[in-house]
């Protein structure tokens, strides 16, 4: 029996990288999972890859950043499982690296559409779902920028910092329901998104663990695999008495 057997878990973002691993993690646990994303084939594959394991797993295409898109995902997984256990709220992009001066509006309105809307819509949904079945866990996506600043990043550090006290905010309406809610504050991590990040910041020309490895004092990049661990625990049982957290996963980066 795994650690979640008998739960169902909602991740978002799970097409790679951390919501992959983590729908692949919760799977592995035992528990149902609902698999969303906007891009459909890599979402259809990762479910695709649950159910080739033995699990069960669905997929449904959803844009955090659109209320009627994230009400009908948690309504496909209640049809679906009759409940939801868990969630990941993985979804985040990063967008452009620049002086804050020299930040396009539109890109600091994508990225607070995706990343912190995007948070608050699945917080929203999730919860009135858990209220009615007796309660569960959300672990919410952060960052290191989330706890401390990035130069050229203002619009990823404030959608991350608003992730961290949302999700404080949210443990202290809701513990007394059954509701534990808690962040990651990953560092470096092998995905495409730290990869975006190093190709604007080097020109191309040093690979994200070339220009990442250094700043941990771990000694290298975290793999997505690392992270999904910490979502599973802070989703199960053993960490029943842990709730409005925001848990670095850095390799020490925030010691510094």
């Amino acid at each position: 029996m795994g650690i979640l057997s008998g739960k169902t878990a909602l991740i978002t973002g799970a097409s790679a990288g951390i919501g992959r691993a983590t729908a692949l993690k919760m799977a592995e646990a035992g528990a149902k999972v609902v698999v969303s994303d906007i891009v459909v084939e890599a979402g259809e594959e990762t479910a695709a890859m649950i159910r080739a394991a033995g699990g069960e797993a669905i997929f449904v295409r959803a844009d955090v950043a659109l209320a009627d898109d994230v009400e009908a995902l948690v309504a496909k997984a209640i049809d679906t499982y009759g409940r939801i256990d868990c969630a990941c709220n993985n979804a985040g992009i990063e967008g452009r690296i620049a002086p804050l001066v020299d930040q396009p509006i539109d890109n600091f309105d994508r990225i607070m559409a995706v990343n912190a809307r995007g948070t608050f819509l699945c917080m929203k949904a999730e919860i009135a779902a858990m209220l009615k079945t007796g309660g569960g866990s959300i672990v919410n996506i952060a960052s290191v920028a989330g706890l401390i600043g990035f130069p050229g990043l203002s619009p990823y550090v404030a959608s991350k910092h608003a992730i961290n006290g949302m999700t404080k905010n949210a443990a202290l309406e809701y513990g007394k329901a059954g509701i534990r809610v808690n962040s990651i504050c990953p560092g470096g991590v092998d995905t495409r998104m730290l990869d975006s990040l190093a190709d604007q910041a080097t020109g191309g020309t040093r690979s994200s663990a070339q220009m990442m490895d250094p700043m941990h004092p771990i000694g290298r990049i975290g793999k997505p695999d690392e992270i999904a661990e910490a979502i599973v625990w802070l989703c199960s049982p053993a960490a029943s008495f842990v709730t409005g957290i925001n848990m670095p996963v850095d390799g020490g980066f925030v010691a510094q």
